[in-house]
């Protein structure tokens, strides 16, 4: 999926809980997940991760898989 302006903003206003739950339940070729879009989405969620490394392993404890 093309990285637009408003997916951008969408990407950004979300938790890294909310990144990490979605990225984890997509289904297979879940568009947001694909193109400019989805290396977006990876690269915000590591951002937040390493802002902050026990809150990071807190949420995928909490998701779990």
């Amino acid at each position: 999926m093309e990285l637009t302006p408003d997916n951008k903003r969408y990407i950004d206003q979300l938790s890294h809980y909310e990144l990490l739950e979605r990225l984890r339940r997509a289904p297979i070729g879940d568009p947001w997940f694909l193109d400019e879009t989805g290396v977006y989405w990876v690269q915000r969620r590591r951002e937040l991760a390493d802002a902050d490394h026990s809150a990071a392993v807190a949420d995928s404890k909490a998701i779990g898989w």
